[in-house]
């Protein structure tokens, strides 16, 4: 296992976005961090952390540093604009993905996830943009999953159990009855949801056994191939059913799409996930 953990700057995907990285420690932009989506910093670094990148290689925590620098959230964490400003998303973002690099103890860390709890809904989840609560509000509870529970204070389990409770009421599903790309299944996911992304999170968090993951369950089984792995069905943005009515109307804001597997093919990341889900079912994780 450590020989594997060590050699994962070496080669593979991680030694290829080392390789268009630049000297200052930026993707593509060094004005904006944030723009174009999906090729610039914020997303390079989020996919570091999926890849087990760790801030123990120097120059991931070079550029995890300025990622933190440039995004100062107020109260002294991470995930706000230039006023210091958070979005839910981005701080959720940023705090699950800078604990899986390794930055767990950071005290920016530490209150990214505070700002999580005290800007929760009292009935659990997370609204973005002030539309109410929704499943694609996962960053928040994925931030929570990916912090270690021996530092979880009491404030942060109860935001835990509740935004879990919210989705389970969903099943997963329901909401994206709704909405075709919840059903298909995608890498990266950015600030996306879809049904392996809810999988991934809840099993994650402990909630294998609940009934209420059945249907979603059975999802990932029929999805299976028969060579056991599982298809990247689409690169976000994946509009069709979903915003390719606001990109039309905003085309500026449209991100370019970008991916590490071919979509419509086996995918190592898509089949590792579901693979963990499956294991967390089973009981042998």
């Amino acid at each position: 296992m450590r020989g594997a953990r060590k050699a994962i700057p070496e080669r593979g995907w991680v030694a290829d976005l080392y390789g268009e990285r630049r000297p200052e420690g930026w993707w593509v932009s060094g004005e904006s961090l944030y723009r174009p989506k999906y090729l610039a910093t914020n997303w390079r670094m989020i996919v570091l952390a999926d890849l087990g990148a760790s801030r123990d290689v120097p120059w991931v925590r070079d550029s995890a540093e300025l990622w933190m620098d440039r995004f100062p959230l107020e109260g002294g964490g991470v995930g706000g604009n230039s006023k210091g400003i958070g979005h839910h998303c981005i701080v959720g973002n940023m705090a699950r993905a800078l604990s899986r690099l390794g930055y767990a103890d950071d005290p920016r860390v530490r209150r990214s996830l505070e700002w999580l709890v005290d800007t929760a809904d009292p009935k659990g989840g997370w609204s973005c943009f002030g539309r109410g609560r929704n499943l694609d509000s996962w960053e928040g509870l994925g931030a929570l999953a990916a912090y270690p529970r021996s530092k979880w204070t009491a404030p942060m389990q109860g935001t835990a159990e509740r935004a879990a409770e919210f989705f389970l009421e969903h099943e997963l599903h329901r909401q994206g009855e709704r909405y075709a790309p919840w059903y298909r299944f995608h890498y990266p996911v950015h600030y996306y949801y879809d049904v392996l992304v809810g999988l991934d999170l809840l099993t994650s968090l402990g909630y294998s056994a609940d009934p209420r993951l059945r249907y979603a369950l059975s999802v990932l089984e029929r999805r299976r191939r028969r060579d056991g792995r599982w298809n990247l069905d689409a690169v976000h943005p994946d509009i069709e059913g979903g915003a390719d009515r606001w990109f039309r109307e905003h085309p500026a804001q449209r991100p370019t799409p970008w991916a590490l597997e071919a979509a419509g093919a086996p995918s190592k990341m898509v089949t590792l996930t579901a693979e963990k889900v499956r294991a967390r079912v089973e009981g042998t994780i």
